[in-house]
Order: C-alpha cells, then sequence, then structure tokens
C-alpha cells in the first residue's frame, strides 16, 4: 500500500529478539534490560502478522534482533514466511558468530540472503567494536555463505574511511560490501558519524574507474559502486549525508510486536494487543492487524530528523528496536 506521501510501503524488518552473544560499543556495550520472554512475539504471532501484511503489499521481509541466530525458532519462522502468498524475498541480518553450523537449515528453510555484520577484520579492533567477539567466526560466516550459494552482504558501520580489508571480500567472490553510516540512535549518539562521501572518495581514489552500479542489489536503500575487477560491489547505505526519505519503502516490528513507520520517531501501533485478543479469530486478528497498520503506515512521517537530534522521540537502543 502507499503511505500518505505516496510511497510504496514493501518491506518489513522484524526483529525477533532484543537479545545479542556480542556488546558492540554502538548497539548494546552494556547489554539492554531484556524484557520477559512471554512479551516477545512468538513464532505463530509474528507468522500471523506477516500474512496479514502481505495482503496489504508487504513483500519483502528482513529478520533482524539483537541477533536472529540466538532464537531457536528462526528456522522455523523463515520457513512459514517463504510459504506466504506474496512474500517475494525474506533475508536474514546476523553478526555471523552462530551462522557456520546453521548454514545447512539456513539454505533449506528458503533463505533469499544473508548479511553479516563485520566492521573490521582487525582482530583487536573486532574485540574492542563487539566486547570481545571472535573476528574469525564472522570471517567464516561470510565464507559459509558464499560456498552455501546464498547471496551474502557485509554490512559496516562507517567508522573510518580506509576500509580496504573490508572491500576485500568483494574482489574474487559475489560479495556486496555496504557502509552504514551511525545513525543517532541509543548509543549511537555517542559518535559524530562518518560521512560515507569521503569512504566513496577514498575509494574512487585506490581505485580509478569506479562508477555507479544500476544493477538490483535489493529493496533496500543501498546506492552501489562497480569497482574495476571486482566480482562484488560497495554500496552505501547513507541516512545521514544521503538522505533517501523519499523514497523509503520500509516499516519496522520490534520484537514486542509494536509496528514502527520511521526509526527515530516512537510512532506506529501495537499488535502483539490484536494477535494477544482471546476473543478474536485468526481471521478477524488478520483483519484487525491489516486496519491498525494500514493507519499507521497512512500517517508515516515524511522524513527523519537525524539531522536535529533534538526531535528524535525515539528513545529506545536499536537492539530493543531491531537493528
Amino acid at each position: 500500500m502507499k503511505d500518505g506521501f505516496g510511497r510504496e510501503i514493501n518491506y518489513i524488518r522484524i526483529s525477533l529478539t532484543d537479545r545479542c552473544n556480542l556488546r558492540c560499543v554502538y548497539c548494546m556495550p552494556d547489554g539492554v534490560r531484556l524484557v520477559p520472554r512471554e512479551e516477545i512475539l512468538r513464532e505463530d504471532e509474528i507468522a500471523l502478522i506477516v500474512r496479514a501484511l502481505a495482503q496489504l503489499g508487504i513483500c519483502h521481509v528482513k529478520i533482524t534482533g539483537g541477533e536472529p541466530l540466538v532464537r531457536s525458532c528462526c528456522r522455523g519462522l523463515i520457513r512459514q514466511i517463504r510459504g506466504i502468498d506474496g512474500i517475494q524475498t525474506v533475508t536474514l541480518t546476523t553478526n555471523g558468530i552462530l551462522l557456520p553450523e546453521r548454514i545447512d537449515w539456513l539454505k533449506e528453510s528458503g533463505i533469499d540472503g544473508v548479511n553479516i555484520s563485520l566492521d573490521t577484520t582487525d582482530p583487536k579492533r573486532y574485540a574492542q567494536i563487539t566486547g570481545g567477539g571472535d573476528v574469525s567466526k564472522a570471517i567464516d560466516a561470510v565464507h559459509a555463505c558464499v560456498k552455501a550459494g546464498i547471496r551474502t552482504k557485509i554490512n559496516a558501520v562507517t567508522m573510518r574511511t580506509d576500509n580496504e580489508d573490508l572491500l576485500a571480500f568483494a574482489k574474487d567472490e559475489p560479495v556486496d560490501v555496504r557502509f552504514i553510516e551511525m545513525m543517532p540512535i541509543g548509543y549511537g549518539k555517542q559518535f559524530r558519524p562518518v560521512d560515507n562521501r569521503k569512504v566513496l572518495e577514498e575509494i574512487m581514489r585506490v581505485h580509478p574507474g569506479t562508477e555507479p552500479d544500476l544493477s538490483l542489489h535489493g529493496p533496500g536503500p543501498a546506492v552501489y559502486y562497480r569497482i574495476p575487477g571486482y566480482q562484488g560491489s560497495a554500496g552505501f547505505i547513507s541516512a545521514i549525508h544521503g538522505k533517501f526519505c523519499g523514497s523509503c519503502n520500509r516499516i519496522r516490528l520490534t520484537s514486542m510486536g509494536f509496528l514502527k513507520t520511521c526509526l527515530c520517531y516512537d510512532e506506529g501501533t501495537d499488535l502483539r494487543e490484536i494477535v494477544r485478543d482471546p476473543k478474536l479469530s485468526d481471521a478477524d486478528r488478520c483483519g484487525k492487524i491489516r486496519e491498525a497498520a494500514g493507519a499507521a503506515i497512512l500517517h508515516k512521517p515524511a522524513a527523519h530528523c537525524f539531522d536535529e537530534p533534538g526531535e528524535i522521540t525515539e528513545r529506545h537502543l536499536m537492539a530493543s528496536i531491531g537493528g
């Protein structure tokens, strides 16, 4: 469906959990106040919500966390969502630590792509960023995905302009390396964002002939560039210095069932209340979900206000919202 500004909303990011096995400095260095498990949506509740939203035109689903692979229902949920009429793609964002041992069932479940969060390949720096994580496990995850034939992307929060270590993944394998500007949400407010335009300038300096890649890489907002001789591409998600709100096509569902229409505002609607209403049949729940979600989407804000931090009304950490 279209929102109040005529944008086609067809993409949802679903957080399975606020739990994570890493403690990244810009996300949850001190952990989060974990909500009781009974307050987190169950597998069948998430599938019901997706089924209702698919009837509104949602066709692309991203599974996120926290770390989604720490939740045992991940496998079954991906399979369920993949089988819902109207759903075209189901992808996963993960830190990769648990991925190699789950790669077979991920592929069997019908996953269309995996994004692996990896900010550096330097072991010491990776440990500092992630609160003691082992970078070799994340690197193994990238290679495991490629070997399994799963479309693979690396998500790197931009913290410096020299990123040749990450770009090396795109040289000999079809891996897209995406640089994501730090957003002032939660702990991200403590960091000064690195301008992705500076990163692109450095790439073009080191790799003359780099040019825009206009091929389709997915439903998200990334802008891609092709480096001569590289199999993969360099992508840029530049919420601060390349504001893409005019073409935003996404909504978010938190692990507690709150449907968010924009990352930086606390606006949206509570769908958990609907799916847990004992007086309703599943058909009635679907109808009410469509009604509530449709109204929220219709009032989706025109744009975020990251350039005016005082206007941000979202107070939760990214892990609680869904990365």
